[in-house]
């Protein structure tokens, strides 16, 4: 039985190696973040290397939090690497501790680096990202004719007097508000018989306020307007639903989410494929450890150090890959969230785990 000494020098070895990835890789995104959104906003008016500076440092939690299972699975690698180029894990073999015993604090550490991705990282991000989402959309106003049609959320709606179409360069508050908004509405037949622009749009109890509204009524265009109604029905939780980033939804905001538009009739595929995605990634980051030991622990007897590190870093981005296929598919409605989530995890820690026992047990 290995000791609790021996345990928090293995613990604290990979929690190290892996803040320090963690750090790198932290700002290495900031830096490329940074440049590609300067090459794209140094020609709006109002930019400033401090404002740029903000938005990518707002935005880049979101992205960390989707690169967590490389760092996890290279800080693992990194430390059995280091650990057996040292001669400690020979040391530990020796002394009788199986590769099941001192592989424990390491997927401890992986389990403890998910739960803190999921409870502290996820928020930061989710609120870091919705800000920086207004802030770059008050630096690109006025330049909705920059994005393409396709590329704008549409959303349709029909009350019992009209039936609009709406369309907005960006959304933001989850989906409750819009900008650079333009709402189309139609006669019986399908015809446009009114268009509304507008700077911003917020969906109130039972209609959408606009702002900054200029109106083309029947060819014609109206006098421009500071404010406008338009009648809407749609609920809030249908709303983010269609329009909303699961992304931009806090972790402990979820469940509620996911219980208020069922009631709805809302399916909220998106938001229980994030919830379920979220729940699974500590157990993902062991399953990268898992594999990460199948590849480092012994590559020097074997004398492939190389190809087999490269090996365990492609079935790490093959379990990326298919988890980030098989969430589209729950993300559609074609695949059970649950499923969707939980799957991968499993069977790349049945894969960890059978590689593991051939290796040590035979």
């Amino acid at each position: 039985m290995m000791g609790w000494t021996l345990n928090r020098y293995f613990f604290f070895r990979y929690a190290a190696i892996t803040t320090w990835y963690f750090l790198g890789v932290y700002a290495l995104v900031t830096l490329v973040d940074f440049t590609e959104l300067s090459s794209r906003t140094v020609g709006l008016p109002g930019f400033t290397v401090q404002l740029a500076l903000s938005v990518s440092a707002l935005r880049v939690p979101l992205i960390m939090q989707q690169a967590v299972p490389f760092v996890a699975l290279i800080a693992a690698i990194t430390t059995l690497v280091s650990l057996n180029r040292k001669y400690e894990l020979v040391i530990a073999r020796s002394a009788g501790i199986s590769a099941w015993q001192f592989l424990m604090p390491f997927c401890f550490g992986a389990l403890l680096f998910g739960a803190l991705t999921v409870g502290i990282l996820n928020p930061l991000a989710a609120y870091a990202v919705s800000r920086s989402e207004v802030i770059e959309t008050k630096l690109r106003s006025g330049k909705s004719n920059e994005v393409s049609a396709f590329a704008a959320p549409w959303l349709r709606q029909k009350t019992a007097d009209s039936d609009t179409i709406i369309g907005a360069r960006a959304v933001l508050n989850k989906g409750l508000e819009l900008s650079d908004v333009t709402f189309f509405s139609l006669d019986a037949d399908g015809a446009i018989v009114e268009r509304r622009d507008a700077d911003r749009a917020y969906l109130r109890d039972g209609y959408w306020e606009l702002h900054n509204v200029r109106t083309i009524r029947d060819g014609a265009q109206l006098p421009p307007a500071e404010t406008d109604r338009v009648p809407s029905n749609l609920k809030p939780e249908f709303v983010q639903e269609r329009l909303a980033r699961p992304e931009t939804i806090p972790f402990y905001e979820l469940p509620r989410k996911i219980e208020v538009a069922q009631s709805f009739g809302v399916r909220a595929n998106t938001f229980a494929t994030q919830f379920h995605t979220l729940m699974a990634l500590p157990l993902l980051l062991v399953a990268m450890t898992l594999i990460a030991a199948t590849v480092s622990m012994r590559f020097q007897r074997m004398g492939q150090s190389a190809t087999m590190i490269l090996g365990g870093v492609l079935a790490g981005f093959l379990l990326y890959v298919v988890s980030v296929l098989v969430k589209a598919f729950g993300n559609a409605g074609f695949v059970p969230p649950f499923v969707v989530a939980w799957i991968p995890v499993v069977v790349a820690m049945f894969f960890g785990v059978t590689f593991l026992l051939y290796k040590e047990d035979g």
